[in-house]
């Protein structure tokens, strides 16, 4: 398998990346099982909280889960993730360093990306997959059309993230250069696992 076809088996692997900011990692198992047993298995574990390395240990015990790494700034974090067990790593940014770190770790990674220039760079790096980020903050839906027209003939898929709901997120995943997308609202207000198992439900994947 290709670099890009292990990328984009991460990124079809489910609609929705859930973005987890857990500060307890005794709740990582509950809501990692809540969201797998409603079709949700991707799972970027965001590097914001102290906890972060440990919920990636503990969701990476959940059977049918595959866990990443979000928030990702420089190589020694890649490091330190890949160590916990993050099978995936997320940026929301792009730099030479951190593309070339991860093509030569060989770990999918999905930088994120603003604008056209970044784009560039990461076309200039070899990549195809990108994060896009904050997609509402950089002119939602139609900022995203309009990089698609430039972009999208050159097989380049992306995965808006930030400001994305549960109303809109359908929307995004019209789009024909979108992948999945990024979410924060499944487990946002500090929800329990039951709470999250509850509004993973109401999306109907399984």
């Amino acid at each position: 398998m290709s670099y890009i076809e292990r990328l984009d088996a991460v990124m079809d692997r489910s609609p929705i990346m859930p973005v987890l900011v857990i500060e307890d990692a005794a709740q990582a198992r509950p809501i990692a099982e809540a969201l797998v047993a409603g079709g949700i298995s991707t799972l970027e574990v965001t590097l914001r909280t102290p906890a972060a390395l440990d919920v990636i240990s503990e969701m990476s015990k959940v059977e049918g889960a595959l866990v990443g790494a979000g928030t990702v700034l420089n190589t020694e974090q890649m490091d330190k993730a890949m160590k916990a067990g993050a099978k995936f790593i997320v940026s929301p940014g792009i730099t030479p360093a951190l593309a070339k770190g991860a093509l030569e770790r060989d770990v999918p990674f999905l930088p994120g990306t603003a604008n056209a220039s970044d784009i560039m760079m990461g076309l200039d790096l070899g990549l195809r997959r990108f994060k896009f980020f904050p997609a509402m903050t950089n002119g939602g839906i139609p900022a995203l059309k309009g990089l698609s027209a430039v972009f999208g003939n050159l097989g380049v898929r992306f995965c808006p993230t930030g400001g994305i709901t549960e109303a809109t997120y359908k929307d995004w995943l019209a789009l024909p250069t979108v992948a999945c997308v990024g979410g924060s609202w499944l487990t946002s207000g500090d929800a329990s696992a039951e709470e999250v198992a509850k509004r993973t439900k109401a999306l109907g994947l399984r």
